[in-house]
């Protein structure tokens, strides 16, 4: 014999499912926790790896506000000076966020950079994560160069029709510079 629909009825058996849901979703995210932030914590010590140059000993991170933002950041320090920062660094793209760690020296060049994450559109956007020409450009990239897409006025070529991608990635890529220099300003002082 079915139950009757009542209103009490349908709100129990509502509540009933959210209850179920929810246990079911608790228990997915306490079984997926460990693992994910494993594989973050792995990406994060590839990507230093990545944009710092090889040699020194690496600092635990270390967070600083600068022109408003926050930054998270590494010292590599070879013969106790500063040799190397890897800076999180962190902007909006065309489809969100969009997190580099770039590689600074201590004089403003660009060592390399990595893409920590993005939302950027499959195929055009996201291939800044992908595209050599466009990731190559930043390896050594001097102190004197303009750190903007050539649309802009800048010295870097932006990603074929990826133009709002480009200027993220350069804007999170000069973000850092910016940083590093004010953490060696005060390191001088």
């Amino acid at each position: 014999m079915a139950a009757k629909s009542t209103l009490k009825n349908m709100a129990l058996c509502l509540t009933l499912v959210c209850l179920v849901c929810s246990a079911i979703l608790a228990v997915i995210y306490a079984v997926t926790y460990d693992p994910i932030q494993a594989a973050e914590k792995k990406a994060l010590t590839e990507s230093i790896g990545q944009v710092l140059p090889d040699g020194g000993e690496l600092s635990d991170v270390v967070s600083a506000e600068f022109d408003g933002k926050k930054f998270d950041y590494y010292v590599s320090t070879a013969d106790g000076a500063p040799a190397a920062y890897a800076v999180k660094s962190t902007t909006v793209g065309f489809g969100g966020p969009l997190t580099l760690m770039v590689g600074v020296l201590p004089d403003g060049t660009v060592y390399n950079t990595s893409v920590l994450s993005h939302s950027e559109t499959p195929g055009l956007g996201a291939k800044c994560n992908t595209d050599t020409k466009f990731m190559d450009q930043w390896k050594g990239l001097r102190p004197d160069k303009v750190i903007k897409v050539t649309k802009d006025g800048g010295d870097i070529d932006a990603i074929t029709a990826s133009t709002i991608t480009s200027r993220a990635y350069s804007l999170a890529v000069s973000n850092a510079v910016a940083f590093v220099r004010s953490i060696a300003n005060k390191e001088e002082e």
